[in-house]
């Protein structure tokens, strides 16, 4: 048997890899973890966790700006003046909070390639091990645009945050989480938005209605949304401002641009070949327990494709390093498990499940049930009142799929992840008691609802009435 340096290395440490180093390390395991960047990768770094603490300021500001009477001293510092130094502050923090949980990991700077399938290079030394994890993630992918190549302050995730001062006008390429979420947040904070994507409606991955009804508070917030446009090119003018055409006629322009249309896997420098790996332009190809075509290699989180969310790379780390704890009987399918997903923009939009086009297309009959934050009376309270709950279920209770805009939303939405993924139906979920005046206790209304439409039928009415003696 061949004696390994380590029992398992990672490549890449965002977080499909945080979770395989750290679990790995405190199972006993020997791991090596190597990371060409900062650990975290581009979730924690310039994803998910910056883009969340720009849109909690912009939510401050704009909530100073639509309420006059909070406007306090305190609210106003130091989120508005400078939040960009302000988020690199903060994640200084937050990376030293991991960097404690890989203390037993034995940490590589540099850039990885293959040697063999048990072997890697890097830092100008050699590193061996019985298993490989492939978690290298994803970067912003880049479209055949016209002109595009020409902008030499493009900007995309990777350096948005780092930018010395607020732009005041932005043109967004792309309508999906990414550009959603910076078009809300520039925008409060004062920055000219505009979204130009070839999708018919915002958040192309969701039901219409979820995109459609986003779209309508970002016009009443002054974000201007292009759906369906061809951009014909992208080119600077003599003031140096980026204008961009599009093959319906209209000229765009603004100070800077911002590329946010689709990922691409970071894989190309990997050297895949050498170790017998397959790929595609999509990602690496993976079997349900996470397995490349070389058993002993992995491909963890959205360097394999599958789902593009934080949450699930995580989630894959776990399931594929227990499952080499696992004999075959017991090992997990990673697919089977329900993917909830939430933009953060405000309404939040989530969703888990099936979308009616997925019901439509595979014949499935479903029905429609939504309780709206209108009709619930701690939502009117609390004026956040666009939004809704609406759950795709059959005439029996089984839950298809959920979506949650509005207030809560991101929280809400778990809920309905575990019924889906335990077989849990309706009457179990108006059965259950939600605190009050939570706005989770709309997803119980939702089960109330289901029932109320039961009771509606005449089979059941005829059932009611002889149970009750009439």
């Amino acid at each position: 048997m061949a004696n390994y340096e380590y029992d398992i290395i990672t490549i890449g440490v965002g977080p499909a890899g945080l979770v395989v180093s750290a679990m790995g390390s405190e199972m006993g395991l020997k791991v090596c973890s190597i990371e060409k960047d900062k650990v975290g990768g581009e979730c924690m770094n310039v994803g998910c966790i910056p883009s969340k603490a720009l849109l909690r300021m912009a939510k401050t500001r704009h909530a100073v700006t639509k309420f006059p009477a909070m406007q306090m001293e305190e609210m106003r510092e130091p989120e508005v003046k400078d939040p960009f130094s302000l988020i690199q502050e903060q994640l200084k923090t937050v990376v030293a909070k991991y960097d404690k949980k890989l203390g037993k990991v034995d940490m590589v700077k540099g850039e990885a390639r293959f040697v063999d399938s048990h072997t890697v290079a890097v830092d100008g030394r050699q590193i061996s091990a019985k298993r490989i994890f492939i978690c290298t993630g994803t970067r912003p992918a880049k479209p055949p645009i016209p002109g595009l190549d020409t902008i030499d302050n493009l900007l995309t995730n990777e350096n948005l945050f780092h930018l010395e001062a607020m732009p005041k006008s932005m043109l967004i390429i792309g309508g999906g989480a990414i550009g959603a979420e910076m078009a809300q947040a520039f925008s409060r904070m004062g920055c000219r938005t505009t979204i130009v994507q070839m999708d018919p409606h915002l958040l192309p991955f969701t039901d219409r209605f979820a995109g459609e009804l986003l779209e309508e508070c970002f016009k009443k917030e002054g974000i201007s949304v292009y759906n369906s446009r061809i951009i014909s090119s992208v080119t600077k003018n003599d003031e140096g401002n980026v204008v961009l055409t599009t093959k319906e006629g209209e000229t765009l322009e603004a100070d800077r641009l911002l590329l946010a249309a689709g990922r691409a896997p970071v894989i190309d420098q990997l050297d895949l070949e050498k170790a017998g790996v397959q790929y595609t332009p999509k990602g690496i190809p993976v079997n349900a327990n996470l397995q490349t075509n070389v058993p002993h290699v992995f491909a963890v989180g959205d360097c394999n494709g599958n789902y593009l969310f934080s949450h699930a790379a995580m989630h894959q780390g776990m399931i594929a390093l227990m499952n080499i704890m696992r004999p075959w009987p017991f090992k997990k399918d990673f697919k089977k498990y329900v993917v909830p997903w939430t933009v953060f923009t405000e309404p939040q939009v989530s969703s888990v499940g099936m979308r009616e086009a997925d019901l439509v297309a595979a014949g499935i009959k479903y029905e429609v049930i939504e309780a709206k934050h209108a009709d619930y009376g701690a939502a009117i309270a609390e004026q956040v009142t666009t939004g809704s709950v609406r759950v795709l279920a059959s005439k029996y209770g089984k839950i298809y799929g959920a979506s949650v805009i509005g207030e809560g939303s991101a929280e809400m939405i778990n809920e309905w992840a575990l019924a889906i993924q335990k077989k849990i139906r309706l009457v179990d979920i108006m059965l259950l008691q939600h605190s009050f005046p939570s706005m989770s206790f709309m997803n119980k209304t939702i089960g109330e609802m289901w029932m109320m439409g039961m009771l509606k039928n005449e089979t059941m009415k005829k059932m009611m009435t002889k149970m009750l003696g009439g």
